[in-house]
Order: structure tokens, then C-alpha cells, then sequence
């Protein structure tokens, strides 16, 4: 990687998602190795986790590292004691530290401060390790990425910011469809049509669900309510009437189309929870990959070699 950080998928360059997707692909095939043997992760949670902190903890484990935990009361990030003598204080323990936090901010001061790299393991900007299990996922069950057409249907929060950039940055073709006053940042879209501009990929965001779901190859959806945000839950159930991921939606997109979501999901909201269970959703596979895609961001954060000298 170009940058000694991983806040934003920006970070990464085409070049370096397609080598950490061949990475994940044979790190998956291989599973357990001692790549990152005597080496240590920091997990720093500000929110509560099941695919984040299982998949980081495993990612290290199978390859002969070691994963801490710190939960928001050992640590009070910000509070109890400042970010930037957190980022020092660990630079002096760990190999790298992963930060699933609420403001993106608080990201962006850790990698200041700390002398080691910093994973963003989610924000409210950007959620780029889930962005690459998207595309890892995506690369398994359709191949050759540059022109598969992607549909996301819901909230333009996090995760959408980031897929709709590995998608442009992958030549994959990213069409959003979100209510009034959801769609994505202008700015972060306009930062995606400069990448597909190079990529070839066409992008789309408005508020149409037939322009998104028409030739659709992937159905992508999350949550309309993510944490922190419960207080407007009233207010989006009702402003997301329409868009729920159901068979008519699926309908209108390809017959082979996947459908995916980051998990957790509130069944009867955003998504039916029958489409979740047919034959055509890869979630689990999805989840699983959370894993794999993390474990090559590791590798090649941290240079692991195993012994004999394989990469």
C-alpha cells in the first residue's frame, strides 16, 4: 500500500485492491500460516461488533499473531484520556491498531499520532474493510469485475461510501438509489467519477430504483437506521417507504443477480427476510470474507513473511 494508513478505500489504489483481492483469494485457500507471527493488533472499539472483532481477532490468530481487545470503558477514547496519547501510548506496545469508532475524526487523529498503522474497522464516513469483502465476494461468485453493474438500494451512509468508490475504482458500475435527503456525500461522489473516469465504470446517484436495479448483476442493501442514529428511527422508517429489498425489487433487476448486505439486518425493514434466505443472497460468504479480505490488508501492512520466506 502507498500510505501507511487504512481510513478511506482512497487510500488504496486500483493496483493495490486488485493485489490485496489475488492476496485474500490465496490466503483463503491456505488458511492457517505464521505470516504475522510475533506480531500483535490493537482492536480499539468505540461500538459494539460481532464480524469486526471476530474476523480481526481470527485474522491474526491463523496467522501466528496476536489480537487485544479494548472495549470503550478500558480505553474512553477522547474522553478519559486524549486519542493522540492513545496513538502513542500503543505505537509503543503493538505492530497496528484497528479502530471501529463513531466520528471519522477520531480515525484521523490516531493516524496522526501513532507511529503504526492505523485500520479503520468502521466510521461514520467509511467502512472500507467491508467494502473489499464486498468486492472479494463479488469477484468469487461473478469473475471478471469491470462492467458487472451493482445496485444499492438504501441509505447513502458508510458502507455505500465505500463500495460506490472500490466499485469505481474496479470498473464496476455503481448505481444508488436512496430517498430525498440520502443520498451520498456530493463531494465523495464526485471523488468516485474521478476514478471512473480511468475505470470505465458508470455511476449513478438519485432517487429512481429503476434506473439503479436495470440490468443489475448485485443487489446490495443496509440498514436505513445505523447506531447512533436511533433517535431518527420514526422518521426513516417512513422516509424509506418504497425501498425495501423485496421479490418485486429483486424482479427487476437480472435473474442471476446476488443479493448482499453487511449484516446485521433489521428483517421487515430495509430487506424481506425471505430474500436474505434464498438461494440468491451470499451473505454468509459475504460475512466470511470480512476475514480473508482483512487478513491480506494485514500481511501487507505489516510485511509478513512466513518462515521459508513466502510471502
Amino acid at each position: 500500500m502507498n500510505t501507511k494508513d487504512l481510513l478511506s478505500i482512497s487510500d488504496l489504489s486500483p493496483d493495490d485492491i486488485g493485489r490485496l483481492l489475488s492476496d485474500a483469494v490465496e490466503l483463503k485457500a491456505r488458511g492457517w500460516n505464521n505470516s504475522l507471527s510475533g506480531k500483535t493488533l490493537a482492536l480499539v472499539f468505540e461500538k459494539p461488533s460481532l464480524r469486526t472483532r471476530v474476523s480481526f481477532e481470527l485474522a491474526m490468530k491463523q496467522m501466528d499473531g496476536e489480537a487485544l481487545y479494548l472495549s470503550p470503558a478500558e480505553v474512553g477514547l477522547g474522553k478519559r484520556e486524549p486519542v493522540a496519547d492513545v496513538a502513542r501510548v500503543l505505537s509503543r506496545f503493538v505492530d497496528v491498531i484497528a479502530c471501529r469508532t463513531f466520528g471519522h475524526e477520531t480515525l484521523v487523529q490516531l493516524a496522526k499520532y501513532a507511529d503504526i498503522p492505523v485500520i479503520n474497522a468502521l466510521s461514520d464516513l467509511e467502512h472500507p474493510c467491508q467494502a473489499l469483502a464486498d468486492i472479494l465476494t463479488i469477484y468469487e461468485k461473478k469473475g471478471d469485475l469491470k462492467g458487472l453493474s451493482l445496485a444499492y438500494i438504501g441509505d447513502g451512509n458508510n458502507c455505500a461510501n465505500s463500495l460506490l468508490l472500490a466499485c469505481a475504482m474496479t470498473g464496476i458500475n455503481c448505481r444508488l438509489a436512496s430517498p430525498k435527503g440520502y443520498l451520498v456525500d456530493k463531494d465523495l461522489f464526485a471523488r468516485a467519477e474521478a476514478y471512473a473516469e480511468d475505470s470505465g465504470a458508470e455511476l449513478y446517484s438519485g432517487t429512481d430504483l429503476k434506473t439503479a436495479l436495470r440490468g443489475a448483476d448485485v443487489i446490495y442493501t443496509d440498514v436505513w437506521t445505523s447506531m447512533g442514529q436511533e433517535a431518527e428511527t420514526e422518521k426513516r422508517l417512513k422516509d424509506f417507504t418504497g425501498f425495501q429489498v423485496n421479490a418485486k425489487l429483486v424482479s427487476m433487476a437480472k435473474k442471476d443477480a446476488i443479493i448482499m448486505h453487511p449484516l446485521p439486518a433489521h428483517y421487515g425493514e430495509e430487506v424481506d427476510r425471505e430474500i436474505l434466505e434464498c438461494p440468491q443472497s451470499v451473505i454468509f460468504d459475504q460475512a466470511e470474507n470480512r476475514l480473508h479480505a482483512q487478513k491480506a490488508v494485514l500481511r501487507d501492512m505489516l510485511g509478513g513473511l512466513e518462515i521459508g520466506g513466502r510471502h
